[in-house]
């Protein structure tokens, strides 16, 4: 499945439904850099969940505000549009494939 992009004014309408895992980012942040393709090879992997990225910068403050967002990569995992689970840090592929199993169930 694709990696869609969010910004404030269009997160709410991507986490609305199903799964969503958000990667909170920055391009300056080497440990994102480092996640970024296992994101991306695990959304391609499953359909059983939406992959968001949303990059923090000087016009994107609102949402990472509301979350709780003090350290990149975090990787936010929603259902509906509720925030269920929170992991801060790279984990490796595998690692992340099991947790949208565990969010399925």
């Amino acid at each position: 499945m694709a990696i869609q992009h969010a910004n404030d004014a269009t997160i709410s309408d991507m986490i609305s439904s199903g799964i969503t895992l958000v990667d909170f980012w920055a391009s300056w942040c080497g440990p994102c850099r480092m996640f970024g393709p296992i994101f991306e090879s695990a959304s391609d992997r499953t359909s059983d969940a939406k992959f968001v990225k949303f990059e923090i910068d000087e016009t994107n403050r609102r949402t990472p505000a509301k979350y709780g967002i003090r350290s990149i990569p975090s990787i936010l995992a929603f259902k509906d549009g509720e925030l269920v689970e929170a992991r801060t840090g790279v984990m490796d592929e595998e690692t992340l494939l099991a947790w949208i199993e565990e969010l399925k169930g």
